[in-house]
């Protein structure tokens, strides 16, 4: 069975763009992730013939012909969103979800006073999807991580494949010219759990999505 056939039919399940943790009414904490890799993967294995569910942060981009798409805001909405589209043969975990969140969020716009030079949060942990995906009773085939850094990205990359008991994960550079989050070109360095390693690209990442699920479908068993 080829690349491309592999993953016909198959059930696929992508999250990405960021997540909006609401501060008040007015203003949240965000990430500048644009959502481009993970609707490119989206698209990607629609068009491979896969049953794509994109869950979507807050983006700005046209849903891929043939994805299901389903948008959230927040961290919670996100985690709630991807376990209920369980189960799935793949899950690609491309959004930038908020490691942390305020512990609530004020019901009208905070406002500065007189004399104010300062204003502190209180910000509690999410629940990290990654990691619920793998552990859960209904686990994909595969579970894709990706990690972005701006330094030492190996270290962290390996690190987050072996804690969050991930399949492979693509790491990349943030913060360089020609890459990261809102470029349309991209670099990845592919780890896997059986110790495999891969640069791909630099590259359009529409041409990334194609590459790097090439190595997901080459994994899927049958």
């Amino acid at each position: 069975m080829s690349a491309v056939d592999a993953l016909q039919g198959r059930r696929v399940l992508v999250s990405a763009g960021p997540t909006f943790e609401d501060i008040d009414p007015v203003r949240f904490i965000g990430n500048r992730s644009s959502g481009k890799m993970g609707f490119a993967v989206a698209q990607a294995a629609a068009r491979r013939g896969a049953r794509v569910v994109l869950v979507a942060g807050p983006v700005s981009l046209p849903t891929p012909e043939g994805v299901t798409r389903i948008d959230v805001r927040s961290a919670a909405q996100m985690h709630e969103a991807v376990l209920a589209q369980l189960p799935a043969d793949v899950y690609v975990g491309a959004a930038a979800v908020a490691d942390f969140a305020p512990a609530q969020a004020a019901s009208n716009k905070i406002k500065k006073t007189a004399g104010q030079d300062t204003l502190s949060l209180t910000l509690v942990r999410t629940r990290d999807i990654l990691a619920d995906i793998a552990m859960h009773a209904q686990r994909p085939r595969l579970v894709v991580g990706f990690a972005a850094e701006t330094d030492h990205v190996e270290a962290y990359a390996r690190g987050k494949l072996e804690n969050k008991r991930l399949d492979l994960i693509a790491a990349n550079r943030v913060g360089v010219e020609g890459g990261g989050f809102e470029s349309d070109d991209n670099t990845l360095a592919v780890y896997g759990a059986d110790g495999s390693a891969q640069v791909l690209g630099p590259a359009p990442k529409t041409v990334l999505a194609d590459a790097l699920l090439d190595l997901i479908a080459a994994r899927l068993p049958g």
